[in-house]
């Protein structure tokens, strides 16, 4: 009776182990996926620009956007990241990747080796990207400077090391759906909420998350703890910033500058320097679609405990 139940104990874990890996399969884009395409330079520089890409990936500490050999550390609860090379250099970057691993990686989060990638790489938001705007980013990139140079592996504690677990994390977290805008909306609306929700992943950092590292989608947009650490990002529905008109929300994009004369500070600041860079009407189209937000409360700031007087 005993070697049955332990016989069936085994089989069981079998099954459940099997179950387990096929629901966490690393998605892919067939290269047959993708038919031939002249690629257009301009919108692989704007949408360079809208994703923010030399934020992360830029080399730290000089000031050429386009050397994107990584090494940037991205602290979070669950460990620190390190933004990879993703420069054309064929050996330490993406120079020996295809159309297809360069889409697959954006929008489904598989490296071309098929794990799933960390979502500290914003591929919650680039999977509602259109293909002919990934597939125009991967022209451009491939147009930068090559930079030499691994950058170190993710320090990262168990279980949080274990990329097959993100499997489960994108079945709780990800549609794998296109944007989907209001048809009763502008087309210039529609171009501010697709740069928004796909490329411009503001929800990624302007939303609070919940233990598991998702956004809590009641509360999208309505600001949280730094995922890096430190500060509060803010609020950016009317909830937060109501007296901001679409005009002052365009004019931060583009300077930095806040309607009472304050600038941006912390990460926003390399934000700002790929948002100034985009034309003046994609800047008008996400202040439009920021300021059309529904009103939503955020999470309560902790409160500052006074610092003991000293006796």
């Amino acid at each position: 009776m005993l070697r049955r139940i332990f016989l069936l104990a085994i089989l069981a874990g079998a099954i459940g182990l099997g179950v387990f890996w096929w629901l966490t399969m690393p998605a892919t884009v067939a290269a047959g996926a993708l038919p031939a395409y002249q690629p257009d330079l301009a919108n692989g520089l704007t949408t360079f620009n809208a994703g923010g890409c030399s934020s992360c990936h830029a080399v730290p500490k000089q000031d050429d956007r386009t050397r994107l050999g990584g090494g940037l550390a991205i602290p979070s609860p669950f460990g620190t990241f390190y933004a990879p090379n993703i420069s054309p250099d064929p050996n330490d970057g993406i120079g020996r990747w295809s159309e297809a691993d360069f889409v697959t990686a954006v929008m489904k989060g598989t490296s071309p080796s098929g794990a799933h990638y960390f979502p500290a790489f914003p591929y919650p938001s680039y999977q509602h990207a259109k293909v002919g705007d990934v597939r125009d980013l991967f022209a451009y990139l491939k147009t930068l400077p090559p930079v030499a140079g691994k950058v170190r592996d993710h320090d990262l504690p168990f279980p949080f090391n274990i990329r097959r677990n993100v499997g489960v994390w994108k079945l709780l977290f990800m549609n794998g759906k296109p944007f989907i805008a209001d048809a009763s909306r502008s087309a210039h609306w529609y171009r501010g909420a697709y740069l928004v929700n796909s490329f411009g992943h503001c929800a990624e950092c302007h939303s609070p998350r919940n233990v598991l590292g998702g956004i809590v989608t009641a509360q999208r947009f309505a600001g949280g703890p730094n995922p890096e650490g430190e500060g509060w990002v803010p609020n950016i529905t009317p909830r937060g910033i109501s007296d901001w008109s679409v005009k002052d929300i365009a004019y931060f994009l583009e300077s930095g500058q806040t309607p009472d004369g304050d600038s941006a500070g912390g990460s926003m600041v390399r934000v700002i320097r790929n948002t100034s860079q985009l034309s003046s009407s994609d800047r008008d189209a996400i202040a439009e679609y920021i300021k059309s937000l529904p009103p939503v409360e955020g999470p309560p700031k902790p409160v500052k405990k006074e610092k003991e007087k000293a006796s």
